[in-house]
């Protein structure tokens, strides 16, 4: 039966491959330098329609999604036994934010789908970092074969790290970093990494803003998220970047929002005070962004300023519809949570796995939603 589980799964993804290439256009691409496996043509030979009915499925994504799902697990190949019962544990920031409450759905549907225990615990709030802490010493101290972590700023959680690598337990890192130099110093190491790539996602969002600010350019700012914190450096590098190369466009604001609703809110008010020319605002996550989109709406500015923020989140996606936010960069938490816990398994059951494994991104702006109206 788990065979059978395994067998199938590759021939969904090889079904993906073909559906794609006639009915979707080319899949995303992983970052540069990563190497990709080919699945086991004999397993799918072996494959029958009988097999198929019998076994479950799993939820249905949307197209897009479908489309991520392809060039994640293609970096996970071949894939592990399911079905095998293991207690995973999943440390998220906290459930205050609706992208980590997406991200807990996506854990748990995936333990569900997987057939294996998936417990999902965070902090109180964004900040908390050692209530996080605290919260991972607590799940050290269960019994899990692994945990996967995400942490709200780069050190907080190496003391728990190190304990559960002197107990055994397999500790897998999704998202912001936790940091390996830290790490080292303390004794301890990281059995696996997946990820997006941060700097992209900032670079894409600006890449867009300079395009629809064309040769006139303007003055633009940045809201960040909490200083310090992996996910909120890498974004505003990389729309930094971006800015900074572009001619007539001057960077005027770089303050911090804590993806904070109402902090964010603020910033957005000043910036727009001292700027009343402002043209664009990239904001390092949607929380933040529609913060800022309400600060101008409130003013009355909204009219003419590009706002883009980061997470597709579901209030996002209605935002860009209504035409209150100009877009945000998505990727799918169903299929990040899978491909988590597919590494997980894949470490515990001793099988090689890649030095990190990246999700790949897709642009939502007003021009492209239509596509994503079945997005998960």
């Amino acid at each position: 039966m788990k065979e059978t589980m395994k067998k199938m799964v590759v021939f969904m993804l090889l079904f993906s491959l073909v559906a794609f290439a006639a009915g979707c256009g080319s899949p995303s691409s992983a970052p540069a330098g990563e190497e990709e496996n080919g699945a086991d043509p004999a397993a799918t030979e072996e494959m029958n329609e009988e097999e198929l009915e019998k076994e479950p499925t799993g939820p249905v994504l949307s197209s897009k999604a479908q489309e991520l799902e392809q060039v994640l697990m293609e970096q996970l190949l071949p894939l592990p036994e399911f079905n095998t019962g293991e207690k995973i544990g999943a440390l998220i920031i906290t459930l205050a934010n609706p992208y980590w409450v997406s991200m807990k759905e996506g854990y748990e549907k995936a333990g569900e789908e997987l057939g294996i225990e998936v417990t999902v615990m965070a902090a109180p709030t964004e900040g908390d970092t050692k209530s996080q802490l605290e919260t991972l010493d607590a799940m050290v101290a269960r019994d899990y074969a692994a945990i996967v972590a995400s942490p709200i700023e780069p050190f907080n959680l190496v003391p728990g790290v190190v304990k559960a690598n002197k107990k055994g337990i397999k500790i897998i890192n999704l998202g912001p970093p936790i940091s390996e130099e830290a790490l080292e110093e303390a004794g301890g190491y990281l059995d696996g990494k997946i990820t997006v790539n941060f700097e992209e996602q900032g670079s894409m969002a600006a890449e867009y803003i300079v395009e629809k600010l064309g040769t006139e350019g303007g003055k633009v700012a940045i809201i960040q998220g909490i200083p310090g914190a992996g996910q909120s450096e890498g974004r505003t590098a990389g729309a930094k970047k971006v800015f900074e190369a572009a001619e007539n466009v001057e960077i005027v604001s770089i303050q911090p929002g804590n993806w904070d609703r109402n902090t964010a809110y603020n910033v957005a008010s000043n910036i727009l005070q001292a700027h009343p020319d402002i043209r664009a605002i990239f904001c390092c996550n949607d929380v933040m962004a529609l913060a800022a989109a309400d600060a101008l709406e409130a003013a009355g500015k909204r009219e003419g300023v590009i706002i883009f923020g980061v997470d597709f989140i579901s209030e996002a996606h209605e935002a860009i519809k209504e035409g209150r936010l100009d877009g945000s960069i998505a990727y799918s938490m169903p299929v990040y949570a899978k491909a988590a816990m597919i590494l997980a398994l894949k470490i515990v059951q001793g099988h090689d796995v890649p030095d990190e494994v990246y999700s790949p991104l897709l642009l939502v702006s007003k021009e492209n939603v239509a596509e994503f109206e079945d997005w998960e």
